[in-house]
Formats: C-alpha cells, structure tokens, sequence
C-alpha cells in the first residue's frame, strides 16, 4: 500500500490536493478485487485450489466437483436415478460424467438461471447434459432463481450431500477423457452470446 505520509517526507511538505490525490491511488491500489467479473476459470478439482465464481448474465456459478461416475457404487448410482430406460442406456465407448454446480442470485429480482450448459474436448466433442426425472433430488434443472436465493437451495439433498451442488449429467465418449481439458461453458439464458467457461478437472 502507498502511505501518504512517506511521500510527504520524502518530496517535503504537499499541498492538500496533491495529498488527497495520493490518498486516492492509494486506495485504488488496495482496493479488493473480489468483484471482478470472472468469464474464465480453471476447477482444480482435489488439488486444493479454490474453483472460480463464474459471471453469467446477473448469476454466479461456482463448480464444485467434476469427475466420472461409477453405476456400482452406491453414492453414484443415486445420481442415475429418475432416468427413463434410453437415457439410462450408454452406448459403446460411453461413460457417466457429472459436474455438481452451484449457483447464487445475490440481487434483489429474479432471474433466469441456465439451461445451456455444454461439456467439450479438444476434438470439438460437444455434450449436452441429460435431465433425470423429479424423483432425482440432485439433478440442476434450471429456471427462474428467487431473489438472493441458490441452486441447490439451502436445507435440500443436494446442498446437504457430499457434493453440496446441483448434478449436471453427461454421457460421455471415452476417449474424450484423453481429450483434456474438457471445457464447462455456460450461455446467458437472456443474452445467448453471452457465456463463461471452466477447464473440468477429470
């Protein structure tokens, strides 16, 4: 930080204006950046990194956890549920993947929260996420979010599970896990050529 008073002793005694003009950079200088509009993150996953706040429209997103999902195991396989038989069935090369997102209206209207929220590779694979039925309590579905409210709201399955995030779902190609980085990337629901995007960790 820029102290004022060291400059006073060291270019002699400043006029009121010129101390109030250093005071004033100073400030700027030490200012916190905490509200920078974020449209680009990496998630670092388990490495202890803190995942990016990304800006869309008047929304933050925030990803959680990313990473494949296992039918057999038991925590995983509550995440398949509420799936009609042809969503259910994976083809050959194919595998579970699940990002668990959450996302916050701090102002004082509602809004709009994603639907559009594709996966890519390096090979321009693009996927989209599929919605379960209600019955899955974990699925992000989207739509109108309360006044400084947030998806997974408080008190639910999801935000008290072991992920506290709403569950994107994907069928993904194998290979594609070979193709990293995979790309999160979220489209504004009210200005579609507006967008953020998050590196996956895998």
């Amino acid at each position: 930080m820029i102290r004022p008073a060291r400059i006073a002793r060291a270019f002699g005694k400043p006029s009121l204006l010129a101390l109030m003009l250093v005071s004033a950079l100073a400030l700027s200088a030490c200012s916190d950046n905490s509200h920078t509009r974020v449209t680009t993150g990496t998630y670092a996953g388990e490495s202890g990194q803190n995942a990016p706040y990304l800006n869309v429209g008047p929304l933050i997103y925030e990803v959680q956890l990313s990473r494949e999902l296992n039918p057999s195991d038991t925590e995983d396989a509550s995440y398949l549920t509420g799936l009609t038989p042809a969503q259910s069935r994976l083809r050959p090369g194919e595998e579970w993947f699940a990002v668990f997102l959450q996302v916050y209206n701090e102002s004082s209207t509602p809004h709009l929260a994603a639907t559009n929220l594709t996966i890519s590779d390096t090979q321009n694979n693009i996927y989209t996420p599929i919605v379960p039925a209600l019955t899955n309590e974990f699925a992000y579905r989207g739509g109108l979010l309360a006044p400084k409210a947030r998806i997974p709201a408080l008190n639910t399955v999801a935000a008290d599970g072991p992920t506290q995030g709403a569950l994107l779902l994907y069928k993904i190609k194998v290979v594609s896990l070979d193709n990293r980085p995979l790309e999160l990337k979220i489209v504004d629901p009210r200005n579609p050529a507006q967008s953020a995007s998050a590196e996956l960790d895998v």
